[in-house]
């Protein structure tokens, strides 16, 4: 039996077809927005976007490349909308040396980019972000990159050598401690009543709007729904939060039996002390590979 053509995939194929590239979207992502929050909400943008337009994949496309150049955009729509940047035009590249040259320092190089902190990324201009985050970080072609990003191989180079180059400075500058503040009220009093199994405790700080989003799942809405979630982790043994702080943001990183080091995060969103959002990472565990917590102080 042939394989189904793409606009025959439902959502569920779809999301386990794309479950081996999705750890490396979002090393991608979150390198060019600079966060491993804002990465993943790239990825999920990506997701969203490719499911819509498979319809358009031809059987002669590579999904992986096709999947790259959809989270490219996203990213870049996502980093003109909060103006971190402006994107640097891809075919600036100018004449620069060939980098064929160089290829007994790759191992070098793709250990400074895999070194440097995700935030420090967004000190370099957007093209020269994306072509080290794929050839240093993942490991892609310059043929494959120039693919990706339609520009020429030429002109990967060029970007290729130049972020290099300031790779290094940024890698050279000190690299700042990850701050922690005291949790607020509201991930003390969740993480509290968490810890100590209260789910009614926990049902009652629901807003009658409230959603849930753990990424490969399909989006819960309503108190009702999203009480369930607290369900599903009463039969879970041995699970506790403790609120921590990520790129200056608050999280709750969430801790599985006897680990000494965080397994995923939750995140919280609230209004007039009823939570409205609840973001879930157990189903995207990377998000954690290269993230810097820093565990709240103690109010």
């Amino acid at each position: 039996m042939s394989p189904p053509r793409p606009a025959e995939i439902t959502e569920r194929e779809f999301v386990a077809l794309v479950g081996d590239v999705r750890p490396e979207l979002h090393r991608y992502a979150a390198r060019l927005t600079g966060s491993v929050i804002d990465g993943e909400d790239v990825v999920q943008d990506t997701l969203a976007k490719a499911l819509q337009a498979l319809a358009t994949l031809e059987s002669s496309q590579s999904l992986r490349a096709w999947l790259f150049r959809i989270a490219h955009n996203s990213a870049l729509d996502f980093i003109r909308s909060r103006a971190v940047r402006a994107a640097e035009p891809l075919e600036a590249a100018g004449e620069l040396e060939d980098l064929n040259a160089l290829d007994a320092l790759e191992a070098t190089m793709r250990q400074e980019a895999v070194r440097t902190a995700v935030s420090r990324f967004v000190e370099l201009p957007t093209a020269q972000r994306s072509v080290i985050i794929l050839k240093d970080v993942l490991g892609h072609s310059l043929e494959e990159i120039a693919a990706m990003l339609e520009t020429s191989v030429n002109g990967v180079k060029g970007h290729l050598a130049r972020g290099r180059s300031r790779l290094k400075e940024i890698n050279r500058e000190p690299r700042p401690e990850p701050v922690a503040r005291a949790s607020s009220p509201m991930v003390s009093r969740y993480a509290t009543l968490f810890n100590s199994r209260d789910w009614q405790g926990l049902r009652a700080m629901l807003a009658a709007d409230v959603k849930l989003n753990q990424a490969t799942h399909p989006l819960r809405a309503g108190a009702a729904d999203v009480g369930m979630f607290f369900s599903i982790y009463s039969r879970i043994d041995s699970v506790r939060l403790v609120p921590a702080w990520l790129e200056g943001r608050e999280v709750i990183a969430v801790f599985e039996g006897d680990h000494t080091t965080a397994d995923y995060l939750m995140r919280l969103e609230w209004r007039n002390d009823r939570i409205t959002f609840i973001q879930d990472y157990r189903y995207a565990r990377y998000v954690l590979e290269c993230a810097e917590l820093a565990f709240s102080k103690h109010n």
